[in-house]
């Protein structure tokens, strides 16, 4: 938006309001340049908002629902969104049977999510030389785990080697449980410990090595 009369683009919002039909819907602002101190108004077309198949992970569990968005947007992978079933973050998007990080709204056909409102659900390795100690561990989404930790998870104390996030491996850095996928840890005889993740310990199973 340019000033008409001096064509400077610094301009104020002073106020905005919706205005709806039938056929369309648009955006009225009351703008002021701050260079030339003129007030003026401009009109924006929007797209209504219409209703778009949303899934929702949560643990081990999906909810389908939908969710109003205006076609005008543009939505990606990481957005957050307010669901009718709390916030959720976007993990992919369904455009023509194919799963793509971004796309115009308009072209959408479902919305993949996962719950931002309950803790993150991760996997935890303990490489046993032979066999190996599996856990799902329920964390809150903030927490960070990082290579090179020592941690005591049940009767174990370990080392944490690797961290599988959604898009890759570390063994170097950081990552927050919110994108953890799974951990990969081994003993160590150590008497100290970083944290203790036992109270956090949701299922465990116990496997030889293939």
């Amino acid at each position: 938006m340019d000033c008409p009369i001096c064509g400077s683009d610094e301009i104020e919002i002073l106020n905005s309001k919706q205005k709806s039909s039938k056929k369309k819907l648009t955006e009225e602002y009351l703008l002021k340049c701050e260079d030339c101190g003129h007030v003026f108004k401009d009109i924006v077309s929007l797209k209504k908002p219409r209703p778009y198949r949303l899934i929702i992970s949560e643990q081990d569990k999906s909810h389908k629902t939908t969710i109003d968005l205006s076609p005008s947007d543009e939505l990606k992978s990481g957005d957050v969104l307010l669901s009718d079933l709390g916030q959720v973050e976007v993990t992919s998007i369904e455009v023509n049977d194919k799963r793509v990080n971004k796309a115009k709204i308009e072209d959408i056909d479902t919305i993949w999510a996962n719950s931002v409102e309950i803790p993150a659900r991760i996997g935890f390795s303990v490489d046993l030389h032979g066999e190996v100690d599996s856990y799902k561990l329920d964390l809150d989404r903030d927490f960070e785990i990082a290579p090179g930790d020592v941690v005591k998870i049940d009767k174990h104390v370990v080392k944490v080697h690797v961290i599988k996030t959604q898009d890759r491996k570390l063994t170097s850095g950081f990552a927050k449980a919110n994108v953890i996928k799974r951990v990969y840890a081994k003993p160590v005889k150590f008497n100290n410990y970083d944290y203790d993740l036992t109270k956090d310990i949701f299922k465990k199973h116990h496997r030889k090595e293939l």
